[in-house]
């Protein structure tokens, strides 16, 4: 591969930008922008791996936000994986971040095993971003998701059954906890599109061989769902279909949460009005659940199946009693779902 000059990169952010204007960027995160995310208060930071979807991103906010360039960072996360090859992707986002004036925080996973899954990769990346937002006080982390990325995110969602919030990822504004939020403004784009503007901008980049393996299982996808699919789609474009569908989800999965905040059928100590959900959709009854689990401190382990028996007991809103494993009960008593701890004799018997 070409090694460019540090120098280099500020001509080719602006020439991609020139092929990227700012109108071929997600509507929602640029109208987040717009709306507060230049106040001065707000620092960036930018997941940036050296491919081509974060060497894209992080061009663009360079070139398109020049008044950001000061309050933004980039972070490079080494999963230890891959050798010296992950080694050589460090050393270049160090380059590309020199040439730009952009600090670059990198990181790396110390406990990295042979044959860790994707989801433990996953986790302890983001166990670094979190760790970096937090520590530099950080609201914004732009990633650079697209259009490919939703249709593989999709069917894997589809594979283990998700719902309307699970097939709507991954978003272009997300908000997450502490008031922070995610942003992902290049789901308008293929990869090839991606690509190909940085091949006229002149950029090069960095390639990760194990996105080939079939190890993982957005890999399998990637390798071996996605050319078949829209081989099958024929003239269709299956991306355009997949990123509107996503869309379309989003706004379903925005629209039944607003209904669910306006019934607000969880107290303020933490029990669930079931009367008040009467008659109501068994989506939102689903949803109106799902957020009363979330609200207890220690609401046990509860599989899919034992969450569908507890769905229909509060569908029906008789009286239940309904074991949560060793943490507690979820009981339907005078038309409120509560959690009861198990008796102190019970704790006292798992303690000894």
């Amino acid at each position: 591969m070409l090694r460019q000059s540090p120098s280099s990169w500020p001509e080719i952010a602006l020439k991609l930008a020139a092929a990227m204007p700012l109108e071929r960027l997600h509507p929602s995160a640029l109208a987040w922008v717009r709306d507060g995310g230049l106040a001065s208060g707000r620092r960036w930071a930018a997941a940036f791996s050296g491919g081509a979807d974060s060497l894209a991103l992080l061009l663009l906010l360079w070139a398109h936000w020049p008044e950001r360039r000061d309050r933004l960072v980039a972070l490079h996360f080494n999963h230890r994986l891959r050798g010296r090859a992950a080694a050589a992707d460090a050393a270049f986002c160090r380059r590309v971040c020199a040439g730009l004036g952009i600090t670059l925080v990198a990181g790396s996973w110390e406990t990295a095993f042979k044959g860790a899954s994707e989801a433990e990769a996953r986790t302890a990346r983001f166990s670094f971003f979190q760790r970096e937002l937090a520590r530099r006080r950080i609201t914004a982390l732009w990633f650079g998701h697209q259009q490919d990325d939703i249709a593989e995110t999709f069917f894997m969602r589809l594979a283990r059954g998700s719902g309307t919030a699970g097939l709507a990822a991954p978003r272009p504004v997300q908000k997450m906890p502490a008031g922070r939020v995610h942003l992902r403004p290049l789901l308008t784009l293929t990869k090839k599109q991606v690509m190909d503007s940085l091949r006229q901008a002149g950029a090069v980049w960095r390639e990760d061989a194990s996105n080939e393996s079939g190890d993982y299982f957005r890999n399998r996808i990637r390798r071996d769902v996605l050319p078949a699919w829209r081989t099958a789609a024929e003239a269709r474009n299956a991306l355009a279909g997949a990123a509107l569908s996503r869309e379309l989800l989003e706004e379903d999965d925005v629209a039944l949460e607003a209904w669910l905040d306006a019934l607000a059928p969880l107290t303020a100590s933490g029990q669930m009005d079931v009367r008040g959900l009467a008659g109501k959709p068994r989506a939102l009854l689903r949803r109106a659940l799902h957020r009363w689990l979330g609200a207890q401190r220690a609401p046990g382990d509860l599989s899919r199946q034992g969450f569908e028996v507890l769905l229909a007991a509060v569908t029906r809103g008789a009286a239940t009693r309904f074991s949560l494993g060793t943490s507690g009960f979820a009981v339907i008593r005078k038309g409120f779902l509560v959690f009861e701890k198990p008796p102190a004799f019970h704790r006292s018997r798992r303690r000894k």
